[in-house]
């Protein structure tokens, strides 16, 4: 899968809230739009998303159509302690992403 950037703050106190952005590259096609030659482009969007910390998920959606292409989702987490913020996606093709960052919490 294309580019993933995941935005954390450097640092977080603990039990502070925490805003994590994660921008992933995908075209998020409708199945509406057509090519060039006339043909239907086929549907191909993001329908599953979740984000867990530290194993623990910590936020799910379900997204639609109506998304962008390179959705930016944005949404807060509570900073227990340092560790791994993973988060991972699903498409209508069946293609799986993920990616991960490290937040430190002092």
């Amino acid at each position: 899968m294309g580019l993933v950037r995941i935005h954390l703050p450097e640092q977080a106190r603990r039990g502070a809230s925490v805003e994590a952005r994660v921008l992933i590259q995908h075209p998020m096609e409708t199945g509406f739009r057509r090519d060039a030659a006339g043909a239907r482009v086929p549907r191909n969007a993001i329908h599953s998303f979740l984000c867990r910390y530290n194993g623990v998920e910590v936020f799910r959606a379900t997204l639609s159509t109506g998304i962008a292409a390179n959705p930016l989702l944005r949404f807060y987490l509570r900073a227990a302690e340092s560790g791994k913020v993973e988060v991972w996606w699903l498409d209508d093709d069946d293609i799986e992403g993920s990616a991960s960052a490290h937040l430190v919490v002092v």
